[in-house]
């Protein structure tokens, strides 16, 4: 059974970091695109940053570039999304998904080439 659970959330000051684990079960991360998607209240889903299957391709959204890593650790068949220098706008439900396809567009990581979704970890960017 393929899943997908992500953890580390939580509530930090603006500045603050945070590091998100994304761990699959039921299939290898090296064999599929995992990426990064989060989604405000009253906002669509967004797709900030991604990695392929071989390591040797990451991809940040303009609005984290700089200060959010994507990483991943074969042996733990985890991904991680460490998140630095954290501001009220990153504040949403992030969540990990693992496809086939890599897609960017309009600048975005796009959803349509997912194929297993977590069912993400709320992170709160407040004073």
């Amino acid at each position: 059974q393929v899943q997908l659970v992500e953890s580390g959330g939580g509530l930090v000051q603006p500045g603050g970091s945070l590091r998100l684990s994304c761990a699959a079960s039921g299939f290898t991360l090296d064999s599929y695109v995992i990426g990064w998607f989060r989604q405000a209240p009253g906002k669509e889903r967004e797709g900030i940053s991604c990695m392929s299957g071989s390591g040797g391709f990451t991809f940040y959204a303009d609005s984290v570039k700089g200060r959010f890593t994507i990483s991943r650790d074969n042996a733990k068949n985890t991904v991680y999304l460490e998140m630095r220098n954290l501001k009220p706008e990153d504040t949403a439900a992030y969540y990990c998904a693992a496809g086939r396809t890599l897609a960017i567009v309009a600048g975005l990581l796009d959803p349509v080439g997912m194929d297993y979704w977590g069912k993400g970890t709320p992170v709160t960017v407040s004073s």
